[in-house]
C-alpha cells in the first residue's frame, strides 16, 4: 500500500536553509501522530521550527511504564539520503519525510505488512521495520530515486507467539541493519534472544534467522560502534558488545557490563569511542568507553555520567557529535548537552512544554541531524 500526501498542515519553519540542523520528536498520538521540528544553533540550543503531521496515529503497549511503544528507533533519520521514517503504530504504518535543514516534507505512508510498528532501521539503501504484534516480524524496503520500495518477499515472523497488542516486555524492541549492509539484527526483550537475517543482494532476509541467547538479561536497544560490533543495552543496567561474523552469528566481546545501580537502562547512542546509554528509573545517563577490541567499561564509576529530567526514554546524537539529546517523557522535555573531548556530558538547556506520557500515550522517538 502506498500513498503520497503534502505536509500542507505544517508550521512555517525557521528561514534557515537546507543546511540547518535539527533535532526531531515524535508525538505518537493515538488521535494523530505529529513530529515536532527543532532547529538546533551552533551552541547546541533548539528553537522549535515546525509541526508536521505524520498522517496516521499512535498507539500504547500494554501496560508500558514510561515509553508507549517499548521500544528504540521509532523515528529515525538517514543521514545518506535525508529522509525521515517515522513509525504510525496505530495505523500500521511507516511515514517517509524528506528532510530540508528544519523542515520536513511528507513523501510517503507505507503498510508496514504488519501489527503494530515500533522500530526503523537503515543503513545504505536498506531499511527495515519491526513489527510488535503478535509473533512480530520485519519487512524491508530500498531507497530508489529518495524514496522507498517495497523489496518483494521480505516479511519473515520472528515467532514470539505474543498477543496482537502485547504486554511491553514481551515486545520486540528495536531493530537495526548492519553498517555493510548485510544482516538486519532484532532484539526480543523478555524472549533474551537477538535474531539475526541475513540480506541476498536485492536486500530480502533469509528465511530463518540465526538466534544468538543474550549475554544479558532483556535486550533493549541495539547500535554500533565505529568497528561495526553490536552493542546491546539491557534493561536491568548492564551492556554487552558482539563481533558481527559473516554467517550471522555474534560473538560475544563484553558481556552485561552492569552500570553499578542504575535502573530501566533501555535507550542507547553512540558518539566517538562512547556509548551512552539513558536509565528510564534513575533519571540518568551512563556512559561507556568502548576500546579499539569492542569491550566495554564504565566511563564513571559511579554509572551516573549525567542526571536528567524525569522518565529519560530515547537518545539522540547530533550528526557533528558535539551534543546530545534526551527525551524526557516524565517530565515533557527535551534535555541538551554538550559532549566534552573525554566524552563527559555538560547540561546547556532543556526544552520544556512538550508531550508528557500520562500512562495511556505519550511521545516515542527522537533523531538528529
Amino acid at each position: 500500500m502506498l500513498a503520497v500526501a503534502p505536509s500542507a498542515d505544517a508550521a512555517p519553519a525557521e528561514r534557515h536553509g537546507r543546511e540547518q540542523k535539527a533535532v526531531f520528536e515524535q508525538t505518537n498520538d493515538p488521535s494523530g501522530n505529529t513530529v515536532i521540528a527543532f532547529a538546533r544553533d551552533r551552541h547546541g540550543h533548539l528553537h522549535e521550527a515546525g509541526r508536521y503531521a505524520t498522517g496516521g496515529v499512535g498507539a500504547t503497549l500494554d501496560q508500558a511504564p514510561i515509553d508507549p511503544l517499548a521500544s528504540q528507533g521509532a523515528l529515525t533519520y538517514d543521514p545518506a539520503h535525508h529522509l525521515l521514517y517515522a513509525v504510525n503504530a496505530g495505523s500500521d504504518t511507516v511515514t517517509v519525510f524528506r528532510v530540508s535543514g528544519a523542515r520536513l516534507h511528507r513523501l510517503q505512508i507505507l503498510s508496514s505488512h504488519g501489527h503494530l510498528p515500533v522500530s526503523v532501521g537503515v543503513a545504505r539503501d536498506r531499511v527495515y521495520v519491526l513489527d510488535a504484534g503478535g509473533n512480530g516480524a520485519i519487512t524491508g524496503y530500498r531507497v530508489r530515486g529518495g524514496r522507498l520500495v517495497a523489496v518483494p518477499r521480505s516479511t519473515r515472523s520472528l515467532g514470539l507467539g505474543n498477543a496482537d497488542s502485547p504486554f511491553f516486555l514481551s515486545a520486540p524492541s528495536d531493530v537495526v541493519v548492519t553498517p555493510d549492509g548485510t544482516k538486519v539484527i532484532v532484539a526480543t526483550k523478555s524472549h533474551n534472544t537477538l535474531q539475526t537475517f541475513r540480506l541476498d543482494h536485492t536486500g530480502a532476509p533469509a528465511a530463518q534467522a540465526v538466534i544468538t541467547p543474550s549475554a544479558g538479561a532483556t535486550p533493549f536497544a541495539l547500535a554500533f560502534d565505529r568497528r561495526g560490533d553490536l552493542l546491546v543495552t539491557e534493561a536491568p543496567g548492564t551492556q554487552s558488545s558482539y563481533e558481527v561474523e559473516p554467517d550471522g552469528s555474534l560473538t560475544t566481546v563484553s558481556a552485561a557490563v552492569p552500570n553499578n545501580g542504575q535502573q530501566a537502562s533501555c535507550w542507547a547512542a553512540v558518539a566517538g569511542n562512547h556509548v551512552y546509554v539513558s536509565n528510564a528509573g534513575s533519571g540518568t545517563i551512563t556512559a561507556y568507553r568502548i576500546a579499539h577490541d569492542g569491550s566495554l567499561s564504565l566511563k564513571d564509576s559511579s554509572g551516573v555520567t549525567a542526571t536528567t529530567d524525569a522518565g529519560p526514554v530515547d537518545l539522540a546524537i547530533s550528526g557533528d557529535q558535539r551534543f546530545l539529546y534526551q527525551e524526557a517523557n516524565g517530565a515533557g522535555a527535551i534535555d541538551e548537552f554538550a559532549i566534552e573531548a573525554d566524552g563527559s556530558l555538560t547540561r546547556i538547556g532543556t526544552v520544556t512544554g512538550l508531550p508528557v506520557f500520562d500512562g495511556s500515550k505519550g511521545p516515542e522517538g527522537l533523531a538528529a541531524t
